[in-house]
């Protein structure tokens, strides 16, 4: 050990050597991102200024997509920098930052996405006690513990792993600090770290997987028994984008996750992760706007008046 050098900054490797290919990258990650940005300050606008949005759904929805910002704004930012400039290195403190944040704004999501579930289940189900069930108090206090228990949950992994030492290589092949890569690079014994990982994944990815799923399976009882077939309908239709979000968002993590840290392999990991962390951020609100009567209504009467007002000031 005395023989290796403290590890005080990180090389990130990233995706390839040739410039054209950087740049090609960044071009489209790059849109990508401001199309990401765009569509959820969207949804985030239209939840706050129109009247009929102004209900527990789209109140975890906005808070949904603010979340969708934060988690594409901790990797993409520097991802895009690493790309332009070809500087591609991070220190140690910038690293377990931007690991801590990824890690707690993905987390809370989950939590998020299954406080969304049960909303829809109160909604349905329950149609009667809804109202005084899901009152904006217990809202905010639901999107406050979904952030709590990300943070506290994630606590429980980043204490064993920012604790480790790195004394060896600084190469860290991916594009952003990935718990996976950085117990690659310790010169310790990461089984403990290792195990305390997959734990976690397993606990918030099937643990809030299985209260969806229970929600849902309530939810599709209840629409079977309703009588009419447009009633049927309506009341699935009001589930049916939650579903896609849920199964993309759920599918990306799983694929990516749950399995033992030293079967992972890097390359194929960092091209999984990013599709997990730029996909879901970008669809999850244009499939809510596209698939939502109210909100597509929402949207047209905002361009509406946007157009009028144009037409306005012109005249």
């Amino acid at each position: 050990m005395k023989n290796k050098t403290v590890v005080t900054e990180f090389v990130l490797l990233g995706f390839t050597e040739i410039r054209l290919v950087q740049i090609s990258l960044f071009v489209i990650i790059l849109s990508l991102y401001l199309l990401t940005l765009m569509g959820n300050l969207v949804i985030i606008t239209i939840t706050l200024i129109d009247l009929h949005l102004q209900t527990p759904m789209y109140f975890f929805l906005r808070n949904l997509s603010l979340l969708e910002i934060g988690y594409s704004s901790i990797i993409i930012p520097k991802m895009l920098s690493n790309l332009l400039t070809r500087k591609r290195t991070i220190s140690l403190m910038a690293c377990f930052t931007q690991c801590a944040l990824y890690f707690i704004v993905g987390t809370s999501g989950f939590f998020l996405l299954t406080v969304m579930s049960i909303d829809r289940y109160i909604a349905i189900c329950h149609p009667l006690r809804y109202p005084i069930i899901m009152n904006r108090r217990v809202c905010i206090h639901l999107v406050t513990g979904s952030w709590l228990c990300g943070f506290l949950l994630i606590l429980f992994l980043l204490i064993p792993l920012f604790q480790l030492p790195f004394c060896g290589s600084n190469v860290i092949n991916n594009f952003f600090c990935d718990n996976t890569a950085l117990i690659k690079l310790s010169c310790a014994d990461t089984q403990l770290v290792e195990l305390i990982c997959f734990f976690i994944a397993v606990l918030t990815l099937l643990g809030t997987l299985s209260i969806t799923v229970v929600s849902y399976v309530n939810i599709i009882s209840t629409i079977s028994r309703i009588p009419s077939a447009t009633g049927r309908r309506k009341a699935f239709s009001t589930c049916a984008s939650h579903i896609i979000v849920v199964s993309i968002t759920y599918g990306a993590c799983i694929f990516l996750y749950l399995k033992p840290t030293r079967s992972v392999r890097l390359d194929f990991n960092k091209t999984a992760a990013m599709f997990n962390i730029i996909l879901p951020p970008l669809l999850d609100p244009f499939i809510y706007s596209l698939r939502n009567k109210q909100v597509k209504e929402a949207l047209k009467q905002a361009v509406g008046r946007i157009m009028r007002f144009s037409k306005d000031s012109r005249m």
